[in-house]
């Protein structure tokens, strides 16, 4: 027989940057129990303070991560752990562990030696209740998120960080490496005016991206963006309107819109009469 259980395996995926991160757990429900702590009779809760937990039901509970992270400013490495906490009224300890063959929370097998990190963080009490342990992620950049544990009247919040300027520019690097196209230097000089960084490589890489290819609507137009961030409105009015006008002529309204609004800024702005 294969029957149902009490608590089901859900598995929650996150992009982050260039890196996922993934976790793999079973979602308990609260069922009229009290959760952490002690029950009003004194006795133990169905998670008691100071004693491990599995972070939800069933088997250990995984993390996987592709990329290196730090967490709450702790570097960790790309691998598989099993999550762990131990709870208290005010704090609870964070558990990154490299030992996934423990079945639960290991109990008297479980050994601190081989933690790969450990954390503190502050319960927050909710204003709403969820009855099914659930692991989500909120809060998430390019740069980082925040994992969540949430369970009754409980949420944890723990904020991960992911280096993915560092992931960038080595993929930037390599294909500078291996013969770029118009479409490379485009697409490298639009990820530095998004970020706001290295003005004139990325001016410099969209006129290599117009020699090689011609003028295109969004060659124009990233350039308009970055000669407005280094300043220079009037060569960005210009580029403006040439991005506008291959827009009109695609049908691309959008676009259209879009360089119309900045001309008409930065013209209030009084670079252009």
């Amino acid at each position: 027989m294969n029957p149902p259980k009490a608590s089901p395996l859900a598995i929650v995926a996150q992009e982050v940057g260039l890196s996922e991160i993934t976790v793999e757990y079973s979602r308990p429900a609260v069922r009229g129990r009290v959760l952490f702590g002690n029950r009003p009779d004194g006795n133990p809760a169905l998670v008691p303070y100071g004693r491990i937990w599995r972070v939800g039901a069933n088997e250990s509970t995984k993390i996987t991560f592709d990329t290196d992270v730090s967490i709450a400013g702790q570097q960790l490495l790309k691998g598989i752990y099993a999550l762990y906490a131990f709870p208290k009224e005010d704090e609870w300890q964070i558990v990154f562990h490299k030992n996934t063959t423990h079945w639960g929370d290991g109990r008297t097998a479980y050994n601190a030696t081989e933690d790969a990190l450990r954390i503190k963080v502050k319960p927050i009490e909710t204003s709403t209740f969820q009855e099914n342990f659930l692991i989500s992620f909120d809060e998430i950049s390019h740069n980082g998120l925040t994992m969540m544990w949430t369970w009754g009247g409980t949420k944890v919040a723990i904020p991960i960080e992911v280096d993915t300027s560092g992931l960038m520019e080595a993929q930037i690097q390599d294909k500078l490496a291996n013969g770029p196209t118009a479409q490379t230097y485009y697409e490298i000089a639009r990820y530095y005016q998004e970020q706001s960084i290295k003005q004139e490589e990325s001016l410099k890489f969209v006129n290599k991206a117009i020699e090689m290819d011609g003028d295109t609507y969004y060659f124009q137009r990233v350039k308009s963006l970055i000669l407005a961030d280094m300043g220079n409105y009037k060569e960005a009015v210009k580029a403006a309107k040439i991005s506008l006008k291959l827009a009109s002529l695609q049908g691309k309204d959008e676009f259209v819109r879009l360089n119309e609004a900045n001309i008409g800024n930065w013209k209030k702005l009084g670079f252009e009469k």
